[in-house]
């Protein structure tokens, strides 16, 4: 029989040929971090970009849509950062930390108060939860976005809000792409945030319009016993960029994680979650909303993974689709055997503007124990023919009618955003995208 000879693709010929070389000048993390990013290697090599043959990937090519891997991102010069320090982002609020990354590098400076920022390769001294969080293996390790980032990985910011801390500024996490080239960039962050400890945390992503560069972050949450998170997400990507992010995060006993994510920018995007709620009584709450126009292309993929009993998950998410644009909702609640008294609710609804719009649905199940409440549910359609017929007799116009029907559909994801001025920002937004409608 003849063997088979595996054709890759310009990306992962890229892949291949540029990692050694980048590899050899990252001498920082010792071993352990050698190990990982060696690893990582090996399974791109092995596995390549994953096609629509890879169950997680069908709806979202990869392999088509990263036809080739620009440059990776060179430290930005100083006047780099000096210039994206001053731009502003949607979310911006006056009192929060800004921790800024500029091409997927850490370059920010300034004081922390609460809370404690360190650099892996600055060879920090680490507190024992921040070295167990490290560590910890994570059950999407070989994900191939997770294992491009580790590959590629330049340094981790790591983020520790310590036992007790109610750390009153949010923490905003910018992820900013520069120049007029298209460049690769790989931003990495851990946040610890250690029992009874409670934080705000946003996350900005946004670059340069018209230039293909690539984008690919992971965030990563570690809340311990009693902790209380609010994370914000906003996705603000230039309208040629190709953006892979994920969040993980691992939650302790009586923990609560909310979580939400606003998604409007990039040409292609897909927001990966994975979440472990490995404490009884931990609480999870994500919801999300993605506004996509012309042929934007966005993923929003998770995995609910309730390790023990007495825990709940509640997961919203909705897409506004205009032109030719589709949206893509992946989402799987697995249940283990020890996980007796879960109570899980997924949904996901699509509201189509235009008959060349598509959204792609995938709810599943997996259920190992027998004493638990767990459901799913996804719509599509078209704007309610009757409620704008309504509208429209009582003076409203065509387009505000239509407007107040999609504000009023997308609000339902934003009121759960505990925080008023990042609520109505997010409102905001909305209807900037909203007026922008042509």
């Amino acid at each position: 029989m003849a063997e088979l000879t595996l054709i890759r693709s310009a990306a992962e010929e890229a892949i291949l040929s540029r990692f050694p070389d980048f590899n050899a000048t990252q001498s920082w993390g010792g071993v352990p971090v050698a190990r990982q990013r060696q690893q990582a290697f090996e399974t791109l090599k092995a596995k390549g970009l994953p096609t629509r043959r890879v169950e997680d990937w069908k709806y979202t090519d990869l392999r088509a849509f990263m036809r080739d891997l620009p440059p990776i991102a060179d430290a930005p010069s100083r006047a780099e950062v000096e210039a994206a320090a001053q731009q502003a982002t949607p979310l911006d609020l006056v009192n929060a930390h800004r921790v800024l990354f500029v091409n997927g590098r850490d370059v920010s400076t300034g004081k922390t108060e609460g809370f404690n920022w360190y650099r892996l390769a600055n060879g920090d001294a680490l507190p024992p939860t921040v070295t167990q969080a490290l560590n910890s293996g994570r059950s999407y390790a070989d994900n191939a976005a997770v294992a491009l980032n580790t590959a590629f990985m330049n340094d981790v910011t790591i983020l520790h809000v310590p036992a007790g801390t109610k750390l009153e500024r949010p923490l905003h996490l910018i992820f900013r792409n520069t120049g007029h080239v298209a460049q690769a960039s790989f931003a990495r962050v851990l946040v610890v945030v250690e029992a009874g400890a409670s934080v705000a945390l946003i996350e900005t992503h946004d670059g340069p319009e018209g230039v293909a560069y690539q984008s690919n972050t992971l965030v990563e949450i570690d809340a311990g016993d009693g902790a209380k998170i609010d994370h914000i997400r906003n996705n603000n990507a230039g309208n040629a960029a190709l953006g892979l992010s994920t969040l993980g995060a691992q939650v302790g006993r009586d923990a609560r994680l909310s979580s939400f994510s606003m998604n409007v920018g990039g040409a292609m995007s897909r927001h990966q979650i994975f979440i472990a709620l490995n404490g009884k009584g931990s609480e999870l709450a994500l919801q999300g909303a993605s506004l996509l126009r012309g042929r934007q292309h966005a993923d929003t993929t998770m995995e609910i993974d309730h390790v023990v009993g007495h825990c709940t998950g509640r997961e919203l998410f909705k897409s506004v689709l205009d032109n030719e644009s589709r949206s893509v909702f992946q989402g799987k609640i697995i249940v283990r055997p020890d996980a007796q008294k879960t109570d899980g609710k997924m949904a996901s609804h699509a509201l189509l503007l235009s008959e060349d719009a598509e959204a792609d649905h995938k709810p599943e199940l997996e259920i190992f124990a027998d004493d638990v409440v767990c459901g799913h549910g996804a719509t599509a359609g078209a704007l309610d023919e009757d409620l704008l017929f309504y509208l429209r007799a009582r003076g409203i116009p065509q387009k505000e009618a239509e407007a107040l029907m999609i504000e009023a559909f997308v609000g339902e994801t934003v009121e759960a955003v505990s925080h008023e001025a990042l609520r109505e920002a997010l409102m905001t937004q909305t209807r900037d995208w909203l007026a922008s409608r042509t």
